[in-house]
């Protein structure tokens, strides 16, 4: 069994940054596929970014393309997410997410095995 744990969530004026954090506690981490998505109120949870196991590969939602950076230290049991240029739209409950399988992008919610219990970000105009 994985456990893992957000952090790093908070207010933020748009154009302003935040790093999210995700630790892993049981299971072995280095053997995920990691993925953060997001979820605001009223919409169906999508993803934002995922990397794979040794983080050589990862996928990027076109929404934030360019503004965002995932990236993972197996040797600490953390996966992180670097966000720049915060928009409003940006707003929602966000959450990592692992996934047992073999690297293919891991784009959909539906193949992840474990979650974590979300961290809320709020970007303001």
């Amino acid at each position: 069994q994985v456990q893992l744990v957000e952090s790093g969530g908070g207010l933020v004026q748009a154009g302003g940054s935040l790093r999210l954090s995700c630790a892993a506690s049981g299971g072995t981490f280095s053997r995920y596929v990691m993925g953060w998505f997001r979820q605001a109120p009223g919409k169906e949870r999508e993803i934002v970014a995922s990397i794979s196991w040794n983080g050589g590969s990862t996928y990027y939602a076109d929404s934030v393309k360019g503004r965002c950076t995932i990236s993972r230290d197996n040797a600490k049991k953390t996966v992180y997410l670097q966000m720049n240029s915060l928009k409003p739209e940006d707003t929602a409950v966000y959450y990592c997410a692992a996934d047992r399988t073999y690297w293919s992008g891991n784009y959909s919610p539906l193949g992840y095995d474990y979650w974590g219990q979300g961290t809320q970000v709020t970007v303001s105009s």
